[in-house]
């Protein structure tokens, strides 16, 4: 908790938005003298500064560039890029940076309200999810919780407002724990690590330390990923609390210390009394919504959280069957002549792709779009057997044709010479006439959508909505 004298200490926020608002009021609030830096000055920018201005606070528009005098702590949004010349001259000039969590870790308690204790996430790919699913299990467990962080719910708002919680379930991006140096979670998981953001860290080693720091100072359980050894040198790489444990899933047998899946049953190894011999059956795999193998590993690194807790198995397995995922992930949207539509539109890089078409045995893959440096060689190579056929639009769809090309010449592809948003409702007429009953048409474009949508949920709206019109015309 923080023994900070905020009053009259000259502090720059950096970036307005979802974390960048909260920390101005939160810190004027408590007599600081704050000014606000932002790159933009666009419409939305402008009326959010008047807000701020409104209670005194300096806000200045279009020039994140520049220190401002007499500046004592900068907290930046996590977006903000470790190289900006704002960052630079803060170091140089002996300042520190601190982003939206570390403020919220170091400002927790301050309200008079009890400090509830974090569980913490971060990963690749299935962040958001878990942290859902973790959510969903804490409250069937009774206890007073949110999902919050980098799921858009931001952490400031979560420890200084008036509901007062046992235990947050914590979403945490890269950007977020760069700038995190003293947060302590109970307990945290990795869900996995893949090439992602590597432009904003310079280095996958960079990424994967910045990952890492969530299990800095661990109490009870690091959670990793006993597929992925790069999560679990992390967990050896930390500086924890004695008594601290790692704690391993996978989604076959588990061994001591770890939560796994035996005979269509998610099995706990791991709080158990005698891990050697004896294992807690927590949830059936069709409990699990969607059962797609890495879902299932989001399942059981979220079980692995609430037992780190304390958290009985009848509420693992109650929490699981009433959560319901977020839209544009492994979404099924309709069925039509026995070929099932499914969006993921979530999957914005190789890795979450790679987990999406894994789900499924026959498949036409409708993907492209900004591919943020992204090779695709490894992901056709481990699909090439359940494509029955490929759409490809955006931007940066040759390279996925290239790949192509190299490691599945016998899979048919449509190439759309068009980036307009119009180019769905031509994508899905394509993919329709590629498959056959018993095959899946699947939205998993392996690329950021912003070529050619404002997001990937747009992008997902966009497939759903050619997929109705199409069944209406199909009735």
């Amino acid at each position: 908790m923080s023994t900070v004298d905020w009053q009259g200490k000259h502090l720059t926020v950096a970036g307005l938005g979802v974390s960048g608002i909260p920390a101005a009021r939160a810190l004027h609030e408590r007599g600081a003298v704050v000014t606000v830096v932002n790159d933009g000055e666009d419409e939305r920018a402008r009326a959010q500064a008047a807000e701020l201005e409104a209670l005194g606070i300096t806000v200045r528009l279009g020039d994140g560039a520049t220190l401002p005098p007499s500046t004592e702590l900068v907290v930046t949004a996590p977006g903000w890029q470790p190289d900006k010349p704002l960052f630079l001259a803060a170091a140089e000039a002996g300042v520190d940076i601190w982003g939206d969590v570390e403020l919220a870790w170091r400002l927790r308690g301050t309200n008079g309200r009890k400090a509830a204790p974090w569980l913490a996430v971060t990963g690749t790919n299935g962040k958001t999810t878990t942290v859902r699913m973790l959510a969903s299990i804490l409250e069937a467990a009774g206890l007073r919780t949110a999902a919050v962080g980098n799921i858009g719910v931001s952490l400031l708002d979560a420890v200084l407002g008036e509901q007062e919680y046992d235990v947050l379930a914590v979403e945490l991006s890269s950007y977020q724990l760069h700038w995190a140096p003293s947060l302590r979670a109970h307990s945290a998981a990795v869900l996995n690590l893949a090439p992602d953001h590597l432009d904003w860290h310079g280095s996958m080693e960079a990424y994967a330390a910045d990952k890492g720091r969530v299990y800095e100072g661990n109490t009870v359980a690091c959670v990793y990923n006993a597929a992925d050894p790069a999560t679990e040198d992390l967990v050896r790489e930390a500086d924890v609390e004695e008594g601290c444990r790692a704690i391993g899933f996978t989604l076959g047998t588990p061994g001591p210390s770890q939560l796994g899946v035996v005979d269509g049953i998610l099995v706990d190894r791991a709080f158990v009394a005698n891990r050697q011999k004896q294992a807690q059956e927590l949830a059936e795999v069709s409990d699990v919504n969607p059962p797609a193998p890495h879902n299932i590993a989001n399942a059981l690194a979220a079980a692995a959280l609430a037992r780190a807790f304390g958290v009985e198995p009848a509420a693992v397995r109650d929490g699981l069957r009433n959560f319901r995922p977020d839209a544009h992930r492994i979404e099924h949207v309709a069925d039509i002549g026995d070929v099932a539509y499914v969006d993921d539109s979530k999957a914005t890089n190789t890795h979450a792709t790679e987990a999406s078409l894994a789900a499924y045995d026959s498949i036409v893959w409708i993907a492209g779009g900004l591919a943020k440096g992204a090779t695709f060689d490894e992901l056709v190579t481990g699909a090439a057997k359940r494509l029955r056929g490929v759409v490809l639009m955006g931007a940066d769809r040759a390279l996925i044709r290239e790949a192509l090309t190299r490691h599945a010449p016998e899979v048919p592809v449509v190439d759309l010479d068009r980036t307009d948003t119009g180019a769905m409702s031509e994508a899905v007429e394509h993919a329709a006439r590629l498959a056959r009953p018993g095959d899946t048409v699947l939205l998993a474009p392996a690329c950021a959508s912003m070529d050619m949508f404002t997001n990937y949920n747009k992008r997902g709206e966009a497939f759903a909505d050619a997929v109705r019109a199409r069944a209406e015309t199909s009735a």
